[in-house]
């Protein structure tokens, strides 16, 4: 009976709770359209960062990280990879020889990582070789290929088949150089990494820095599910021993962060468009009280206790916010829906994006547990809407609210 009498009293001026209902229903639609939006964007830096820079899992010798000591090798790296592989939930595992060197070509210089690679081993883990916009990935059979990013190619002033020069030390502290030919160029839609990496041959480094054969600075391991991945390090410390064994979450705390700093942020950006509603709903709740005064003091007057009075008006606001919400939550996720397989194209602003890392396409992403939660955010200011107005209906004296004309 209660719900059906505040169900009708909310319609029964239709502009008005039609003003508000919409009002609620564009600002819960952008705030789940957004939140998807940006959660898109993060997935996809964060799945980036994963598949083309720092794979699931590294494996290191303890020291390595810490100053990039070359001489902090890990013996025996290709018998260990293989021991790796053989575990169920690893589907690639990559052996790396990694330094901090110098790149010249005739004209400038530039500092990079230098990354040795197997590229059969570091094709299962990474997507590098699907980025390249000239050239191949390690095809040919030549001395010393290397591939290098196009923003470094722009800053050598180097094209395919220029020659660059790596100057670096050995294990004995020596400084080599080698000359490389350049056999592809890649683009990963990241500026900073594109302008900082280059990619050569395992053997090709080794030999040139006299490392010991068969040994390797990082072993880099991609898992088949995200969800498995602290399995997967527990089985990997428990072969490997005293080496360092450590996730993306904590290879880059950054993009941990990232992806925990957009789940907050996607509810704090929903509850302040909620407050902003907030006071639109007691403000139309409020109009409803005081137009209606003589009749809640009718209703009082035959009996009608102020607990019902008050459950009255709550379930008014609650209706006319829970409208709004259901209706704003179902355009937001048809909306974010939508853009899950078709791609919003921010290329205008292409560049900027790429130098800090982000794609300029973005695919959002929507969780259903984004929708419940607002759904139930919605209820709530529903009900904390109502305190006020329904406050002020029951301060009202019946006999005062019949002599009203």
């Amino acid at each position: 009976m209660l719900f059906s009498i505040s169900w009708r009293n909310v319609w029964r001026n239709k502009l008005r709770s039609a003003v508000i209902i919409i009002a609620i229903a564009l600002g819960i639609c952008a705030g789940v359209f957004s939140s998807a939006f940006y959660k898109g964007m993060a997935d996809q830096r964060i799945d980036k960062a994963i598949k083309t820079e720092i794979s699931h899992i590294q494996v290191h010798r303890p020291k390595f990280r810490q100053a990039n000591d070359i001489s902090q090798f890990i013996p025996e790296a290709d018998e260990l990879a293989a021991r790796i592989g053989e575990i169920p939930e690893v589907s690639g595992v990559s052996s790396r020889i990694i330094i901090f060197s110098m790149a010249s070509s005739a004209e400038t210089a530039s500092g990079v990582k230098i990354s040795g690679v197997m590229p059969g081993e570091e094709s299962k883990v990474t997507n590098l070789h699907t980025k390249l916009i000239e050239g191949n990935y390690f095809e040919e059979e030549r001395r010393n290929p290397i591939i290098v990013g196009w923003k470094l190619a722009e800053k050598l002033n180097v094209k395919m088949g220029s020659k660059i020069v790596l100057t670096l030390q050995d294990i004995d502290n020596n400084i080599v150089a080698g000359a490389f030919r350049i056999i592809g160029i890649f683009n990963t839609a990241n500026g900073i990494y594109d302008e900082s990496n280059v990619f050569v041959k395992h053997e090709d480094l080794r030999r040139l820095m006299e490392l010991p054969d068969h040994s390797a600075h990082e072993l880099a391991i991609l898992v088949e599910d995200n969800e498995l991945i602290r399995e997967t390090q527990e089985k990997i410390q428990t072969l490997t021993g005293n080496l360092e064994v450590l996730s993306w979450t904590e290879l880059s705390p950054e993009m941990n962060y990232l992806n925990e700093a957009m789940d907050l942020f996607m509810y704090i950006f929903i509850i302040i468009i909620l407050f902003a509603l907030l006071f639109g709903i007691i403000n139309t709740m409020l109009m409803v009280v005081l137009e209606r005064i003589k009749e809640i003091g009718m209703l009082m007057a035959i009996g009608m206790n102020r607990l019902r009075v008050f459950m009255m008006i709550v379930l008014e606001s609650i209706f006319l916010s829970l409208t709004g919400g259901v209706i704003g939550v179902l355009m937001g996720g048809g909306i974010s829906i939508y853009f899950e397989t078709n791609r919003i194209d921010l290329s205008m602003w292409g560049e900027v994006y790429q130098d800090l890392g982000y794609d300029p396409y973005v695919y959002t992403s929507l969780e259903f547990s984004l929708l419940v939660n607002v759904t139930i955010l919605v209820i709530i200011t529903g009900i904390i809407a109502s305190l006020y107005p329904a406050y002020k209906a029951l301060k009202n004296d019946p006999a005062d609210a019949l002599r009203i004309e």
